[in-house]
């Protein structure tokens, strides 16, 4: 019997599915074929650059970065090429995708990070989705989401992000995106406690990362002792209080997932909140891809980042497109429409120059202009798996639109 499994692509339970989008479709399946084809093309560049036991980093410089499996990113260019070979039927796509995983086994029994929802969620979670063998990928999700859970603290009541750095227990807005991981986990095993962990989480991140515009901080320092706040910083954004746009991205996504998985209407205010936020931003492009950071227009000249201050960043785009075109359908009225128009726009620009990289450029990435870490002069203005991953999601969200079936997959 195939499991009823979920991924930051396609996490939605048969509980709480909903039928075809209420909303009229703008972009013709022609267009959307087209995209996911010339996607497929280019990502088998990049498979065959790729070294069997490495995973693909960026492209800078004429040339390409690995990472070894313990990398953030590695389970998202796996995950790209299941999700890719599910939009286009192409099983050479499908075996890739199957045989990096092999890779990435270890990780499940890595407590060292907070980021195993992208590492083993988006990768074997896929997989598990997609090909139905749960006695081959169940047993490494349940050991992953055991690993996971292991990083929380009934003291702060979060997930500790990083062990590094000068914080005494950090939490970053990103870990909103590992907790669909603990909440499907929850479903598939029957055990409360990894749904409890991520809700616990959700709560304690809504309570003190945003701001009272609803824009996000990066970093939130906790005491381990007793919780409490001892401070508000970034690490990728250009300043503690600016607004870092994948930031935002990520809890816009977080929390519309969040709704999808609790019905929580907290959560469903937040994201709008959020959406509000982002949409209506006047340093918002008339492209919708933002720039890297929100507030870059605060960046005093002189500084090292004044020169590149206004470098878009396609995975914050991404990652929007996608979330948008889910919050839209929870979302009423013109609210929602507005969603799914904005969702649109952006899925049509991500689509074209100079976001969607022409066939045997890029190193056979599918996008163009993200940016990593700008601060710290790290992956700037290269392509992305992230970015990839989740504007594949997007399109293949909408293929199903366009098909008459449920955005997000049982």
């Amino acid at each position: 019997m195939l499991i009823v499994f979920t991924c930051y692509v396609l996490g939605l339970s048969g509980t709480v599915a909903f039928a075809q989008t209420k909303h009229a479709l703008h972009l013709d399946q022609s267009f959307i074929e087209d995209r996911l084809q010339q996607s497929a093309k280019q990502i088998k560049l990049l498979a065959a650059a790729t070294p069997a036991d490495k995973f693909p980093q960026n492209f800078e410089q004429g040339k390409h970065k690995f990472s070894n499996s313990s990398w953030w990113c590695s389970g998202f260019y796996p995950g790209t090429l299941l999700l890719l070979s599910e939009a286009t039927g192409d099983a050479e796509l499908k075996q890739l995708g199957l045989d990096k995983l092999k890779h990435l086994e270890k990780e499940q029994y890595n407590k060292r990070t907070h980021d195993l929802g992208f590492m083993l969620f988006c990768s074997f979670g896929n997989a598990l989705r997609i090909t139905g063998d749960s006695a081959s990928y169940k047993p490494i999700l349940v050991n992953g989401a055991e690993s996971l859970a292991s990083r929380y603290s009934p003291v702060t009541k979060t997930i500790r992000s990083w062990d590094h750095g000068k914080w005494k227990y950090p939490v970053i807005i990103d870990n909103m995106m590992n907790l669909e991981f603990l909440e499907e986990m929850s479903k598939q095993t029957g055990n409360r406690k990894y749904a409890d962990i991520a809700r616990s989480h959700a709560n304690t991140t809504l309570k003190h990362h945003f701001r009272k515009d609803y824009s996000s901080y990066h970093v939130i320092d906790y005491d381990p002792e007793t919780g409490a706040v001892l401070g508000r910083k970034t690490h990728q954004g250009t300043a503690d209080e600016s607004a870092w746009a994948r930031g935002q991205a990520w809890a816009l996504y977080g929390y519309t997932m969040m709704y999808r998985e609790t019905k929580d209407k907290a959560y469903l205010k937040q994201a709008q909140r959020i959406a509000q936020y982002i949409l209506h931003h006047p340093n918002l492009p008339s492209d919708l891809v933002p720039v890297w950071d929100f507030d870059y227009d605060k960046i005093p000249e002189g500084s090292k980042m004044y020169g590149k201050r206004t470098l878009r960043d396609a995975s914050a785009g991404a990652l929007m497109a996608s979330a948008l075109l889910e919050l839209a359908d929870y979302s009423r009225g013109k609210q929602g429409e507005f969603y799914f128009r904005q969702a649109e726009t952006l899925l049509k620009n991500l689509s074209s120059a100079p976001y969607f990289a022409s066939y045997g450029s890029n190193g056979g990435f599918i996008l163009q202009h993200s940016v990593g870490a700008l601060p710290i002069n790290s992956e700037v203005d290269v392509p992305l798996s992230y970015a990839d991953y989740y504007y594949i999601e997007a399109l293949l969200r909408y293929q199903r639109l366009l098909a008459g079936k449920k955005m997000i997959q049982s």
